[in-house]
């Protein structure tokens, strides 16, 4: 797996915390600069170190299943971009008039927009890749669309909310395609 493919998933994984960064944003009328940071701090945080929780436990097993290794990574790309696309449909969050930037709160919406990166971060296992680069650049570009999302948020409201996750599920699709074809037809 190559360096264009970890920045395709580096934005892919981060589209959730995008999403709910804008809707971060729209809560406040003028965020406060901290108030910018906190949730690229917490989704980018949680971003990097679930693809790495993710690697070590696939690590554990990759032998056993490195003759269908790809087949797996496929299966969870596209389980995981299938549900980011169906969840862009839902009405979650979107008439809730108030959101807070306290820590219970940032917490919880951390873990719930980094789950797909640990199952992605266990598909890291069975490729050849540095897997501390990998998650510095997941956690970075988290953090970097975060800090925008509630820019955006603020801006121009929920307008881009449900074309972030579109956009990131079917990055996620697309990358698992190309990873079978890969296997399939060119390994």
């Amino acid at each position: 797996m190559g360096f264009l493919e970890i920045i395709l998933i580096a934005v892919g994984l981060s589209m959730d915390a995008f999403a709910v960064s804008i809707t971060l944003g729209l809560s406040v009328k003028k965020p406060k600069v901290i108030e910018y940071f906190i949730p690229g701090i917490y989704f980018g945080l949680f971003q990097a170190l679930m693809p790495l929780t993710g690697y070590f436990a696939g690590s554990l097993f990759a032998d056993k299943i490195k003759y269908f290794d790809y087949w797996v990574a496929f299966v969870l790309l596209c389980f995981i971009g299938a549900k980011m696309i169906k969840d862009s449909f839902s009405d979650k969050d979107e008439n809730e008039n108030h959101v807070s930037f306290q820590f219970v709160r940032m917490l919880i919406l951390a873990i719930a927009t980094s789950i797909d990166a640990l199952a992605v971060g266990l598909t890291f296992a069975f490729f050849d890749l540095n897997i501390f680069i990998s998650v510095l650049i997941i956690g970075l570009t988290t953090f970097i669309l975060s800090i925008a999302g509630v820019k955006i948020g603020n801006l121009f409201g929920m307008k881009f909310k449900r074309k972030a996750e579109i956009t990131g599920g079917a990055v996620l699709i697309l990358l698992g395609i190309k990873i079978l074809i890969e296997n399939l037809f060119f390994a």
